[in-house]
């Protein structure tokens, strides 16, 4: 399936859009269950979310990395939300290039990821309300998306333990972004430097793993 999307130039990035009508779980389900297709692109997702805020669209692509998903998964997801977090971090408004809004996975598969995650995405906007605002405006939003670019650099890479906590992280910004709610956002930042550390623990112990193993070897 394939995505004509299009940049549509300079703005501020969550501030000058209106909160969705509609449930964002309710866009996902109703995505989930058109069995007029057999795939589910990055770009039909995109498409339908028309012009929602940054927040709305990161948290689509992290919330499923937050969750037990096929293997391959965050690779999929990741890779729109590192073009999201970069547009967000330079007030760029949200655009995907083609060989990224093509990328796809069964509808089947995708209808499993939303069933787990659609609960949690409600049960979150219940608790959202708008407080500290500050932290979900220029010029905070800008480096919310600087963290959220590192976040989804890892999310790319085949760390193990790099996926559940940089996403869960994303998923918090999002959420704060969406209802202006700066709890959350500084949530997500707590979250994002726990996961940064125990990221980097994993890869210094598979670092010190591999040169044990060569010197053992040659020894």
């Amino acid at each position: 399936m394939s995505s004509n999307v299009e940049p549509s130039g300079e703005a501020g990035a969550c501030g000058s859009r209106k909160h969705p009508q509609r449930k964002l779980a309710d866009i996902l389900i109703s995505i989930a269950k058109d069995t007029s297709r057999e795939r589910v692109s990055v770009g039909d997702i995109l498409t339908a979310m028309d012009d929602r805020a940054f927040g709305a669209l990161m948290l689509i692509f992290a919330m499923p990395n937050a969750l037990p998903t096929p293997p391959g998964t965050s690779t999929i997801l990741a890779a729109p939300l590192i073009f999201l977090a970069a547009q967000l971090t330079f007030a760029r408004r949200p655009w995907l290039p083609r060989m990224i809004a093509d990328r796809s996975m069964l509808r089947d598969d995708f209808a499993g990821m939303i069933g787990k995650a659609a609960p949690w995405i409600s049960w979150a906007e219940r608790l959202l309300k708008p407080r500290i605002e500050v932290l979900a405006r220029p010029p905070a939003e800008y480096a919310i998306g600087a963290v959220c670019l590192v976040l989804a650099l890892i999310l790319f890479l085949p760390i193990p333990l790099g996926n559940m906590l940089p996403a869960l992280a994303i998923c918090m910004f999002s959420l704060g972004l969406l209802e202006r709610d700066g709890v959350w956002i500084i949530s997500g930042f707590v979250t994002a430097i726990v996961s940064v550390v125990i990221v980097y623990g994993v890869v210094y112990a598979l670092f010190k793993g591999a040169i044990f193993l060569i010197r053992t070897s040659l020894g």
